[in-house]
């Protein structure tokens, strides 16, 4: 596989720190410093893809020290157009249950201190994530199980902390669906570098303020996201299959088109 030879990334969550049988570690700089880990290449379905585990393959980034800017440029650096996002969530709705796989429409991202755009200097890029996930992506996704949620919004927090009980109640009250650490900003620097980036959020627990106990604890996220991990890879490894042609063109490709860009993208 040419350095510039994958169609597809994955980006594993929590847990989730393998994808591909016989691939190859691919050394690659970015502007930003290193990625989580070296990108791994190879081939899914027939299809070239690339993966990165997101805290890294042992785990040491939390989700404020992710360096979500210079993962996203590497896979992009590596010819990759569309961006699958796993990723471990709390659930705000009491019939998400845990185990349940949801394909997200919706964000909210109230994450702070974290670098949220590529494009620190030069004259500003604004790009609109009105809808932050490619509905391509999202229909492939949906398309592969009756059993699969379509539709929700996530609402990102800082962490590592979980929430308290009051901002969990909060964030059920304004109809959100979800609570995660690293949708955001992911998937906005994914949409200012022209990717197609679809969320699959694996519920591993009911959020503190949706049912009463001590609320959950990251050994309980690890364990409950351990049990759905095959199922999680079953999926991903169908939807690689499905996802449309990276030729094919789609309006997340064109999110720059005649916005003045400070640098060549990769």
């Amino acid at each position: 596989m040419a350095i510039k030879d994958a169609e597809i990334g994955v980006i594993g969550g929590s847990g989730f720190y393998s994808f591909l049988a016989d691939a190859r570690a691919v050394a690659i700089d970015t502007p930003f410093g290193p990625p989580s880990e070296p990108p791994v290449a190879g081939e899914v379905g027939g299809r070239r893809v690339a993966f990165i585990p997101r805290h890294g393959a042992d785990h040491r980034f939390a989700p404020h020290r992710v360096n979500y800017r210079a993962n996203l440029w590497a896979l992009r650096a590596l010819g990759v157009r569309q961006v699958l996002g796993p990723c471990a969530v709390g659930s705000l709705r009491a019939e998400l249950t845990p185990g349940t796989i949801v394909v997200p429409d919706q964000l909210v991202d109230r994450t702070w201190g974290r670098a949220h755009t590529v494009y620190d200097e030069g004259p500003p890029v604004h790009v609109s994530p009105a809808d932050p996930y490619c509905p391509r992506g999202r229909a492939t996704v949906v398309a592969q199980g009756n059993e699969l949620v379509d539709g929700g919004t996530m609402v990102v927090i800082n962490g590592p902390r979980f929430s308290t009980r009051a901002e969990s109640q909060w964030h059920a009250a304004q109809g959100w669906s979800l609570v995660g650490m690293t949708g955001a900003p992911e998937a906005t620097i994914a949409r200012e570098l022209a990717l197609c980036y679809t969320s699959v959020a694996v519920v591993t627990d009911h959020d503190a303020g949706v049912e009463a106990g001590e609320g959950v604890t990251h050994a309980e996220v690890l364990a409950q996201f351990g049990k759905s991990i095959e199922t999680l890879k079953s999926l991903l490894t169908k939807v690689v299959a499905e996802l449309p042609s990276t030729d094919s063109d789609c309006a997340c490709h064109h999110c720059l088109d005649g916005l003045p860009l400070p640098f060549e993208l990769p």
